[in-house]
């Protein structure tokens, strides 16, 4: 038996909800949130998107070391990780010729998924701060560990330019 579920298709002007994806403007790519009728809205993140743009950015996986590729300095919290990592990837779709609204999915890193649950809040200010209230589709998994001993969270994306 094949499930065959009606879904809607939120586009950020034409659907209000109290997050504002991507903020007040539509994006250059046509992104549109995809949540099939009988779904409850993700918190955080989108399931599903749906964009049209004709170039692909892909970041590789970023850390909280610094631009010189020194190591993730030891003791950093894991929100100021959180934080860090983020702001790189939005560096790097801006270098690329694109904002945070662009970004279509990210995959998440984390060696400790406890300290991610614990962080809770404290990761909010620096979401905001690299993707203002823009929210793609996103993997969080837990892992053994990362290619830097210190690091506690490695982040990729995928972004479209139109």
């Amino acid at each position: 038996m094949t499930h065959k579920a009606k879904s809607a298709i939120f586009c950020f002007e034409s659907y209000h909800y109290p997050y504002h994806f991507g903020g007040s403007k539509m994006n250059n790519i046509g992104l549109k949130h995809i949540l099939p009728a009988d779904w409850p809205r993700a918190k955080g993140y989108s399931h599903c998107v749906l964009a049209s743009g004709t170039k692909v950015i892909s970041i590789a996986g970023q850390v909280a070391s610094d631009i010189d590729g020194s190591a993730v300095s030891e003791g950093m919290s894991f929100a100021d990780q959180w934080a860090k990592a983020l702001g790189k990837v939005a560096i790097l779709v801006r270098e690329a010729g694109g904002e945070p609204t662009n970004i279509t999915a990210m995959r998440i890193y984390v060696t400790d998924m406890a300290a991610y649950k614990a962080a809770g809040a404290e990761l909010g200010p620096g979401w905001t701060a690299a993707l203002g209230k823009h929210f793609p589709a996103i993997t969080l998994v837990e892992v053994k560990s990362l290619v830097d001993p210190n690091a506690m969270v490695e982040i990729e994306a995928e972004a479209l330019l139109a």
